[in-house]
């Protein structure tokens, strides 16, 4: 319980002492976006860093090779917890913002920071804001900031890592408009930090692979036409392979 007190004081401070920054960088960060990304970002994976401290979380990363680090890309991963974002965000070379639920919008300072490292918010319900902000993605993208989206559409709480939801096919319409690479992502154990115990943070070692990039104008166009699937299928190929290599020592970098 202790690491959950720590984690929760932490954040709750964090919000509150950086509301002057928030005003400050409203104003002058719009002087130069890029800068105030930068500034930001630094301050978030900082704060995420010390979180994932507390929580005692290891990662173990496979595929950093598979990170390019001079074109924006879109990550498109599994969802079993809130942990995913901070793990993300530290681990990801470059700009990087995900893609988030609107009701994020009502809460604020955490809404400020959340559009300063490039945050989009998606309105599940209203399919004309949906596609405003795919639009939004595709300028981010063309910009060169990545993005990260779970096409799952929500947390997946199913007992079987490997059984995820079935894809949003519009969820992969950014990289099919800007021609990015799409860089699938599997996560293990994610859910055992927090969300198998609530309200207890546990130490866990976390399995991550970022997989190699997949270009949806290079595919058949069966698989093209449902590239949303395809992306799924490929991310529980991965899952699969990282529970086989778990069972029989899994060794990251």
């Amino acid at each position: 319980m202790i690491r959950f007190i720590l984690v929760f004081l932490l954040l709750m401070l964090f919000l509150i002492f950086s509301i002057p920054w928030v005003i400050v960088e409203a104003f002058w960060g719009k002087k130069n976006l890029e800068a105030r990304n930068r500034r930001c970002l630094a301050i978030v994976q900082f704060m995420f860093r010390v979180i994932l401290r507390i929580s005692g979380t290891k990662l173990v990363v496979e595929g950093r090779e598979n990170l390019p680090e001079d074109q924006a890309v879109l990550y498109v991963g599994n969802h079993r917890s809130y942990f995913d974002i901070l793990i993300g965000y530290t681990t990801i070379p470059g700009l990087l913002g995900f893609v988030a639920k609107k009701e994020m919008t009502r809460y604020p300072v955490l809404k400020n920071w959340m559009e300063y490292v490039n945050c989009l918010f998606l309105d599940r319900e209203d399919t004309r804001e949906a596609l405003k902000t795919i639009l939004e993605g595709i300028e981010k993208l063309k910009k060169g900031i990545s993005i990260w989206i779970f096409p799952e559409g929500t947390r997946n709480d199913n007992q079987e890592p490997t059984a995820l939801l079935p894809f949003k096919e519009g969820s992969l319409k950014m990289a099919e408009k800007t021609g990015c690479p799409v860089i699938p992502v599997a996560m293990l154990g994610n859910d055992d930090i927090f969300e198998k115990h609530i309200p207890f943070i546990r130490p866990r070692r976390v399995f991550l692979r970022y997989g190699e990039p997949i270009y949806l104008k290079e595919l058949p166009p069966e698989q093209r036409k449902k590239s949303g699937a395809y992306t799924r299928d490929v991310i529980i190929s991965m899952l699969k392979e990282m529970e086989h290599a778990r069972t029989i020592g899994f060794t990251g970098n």
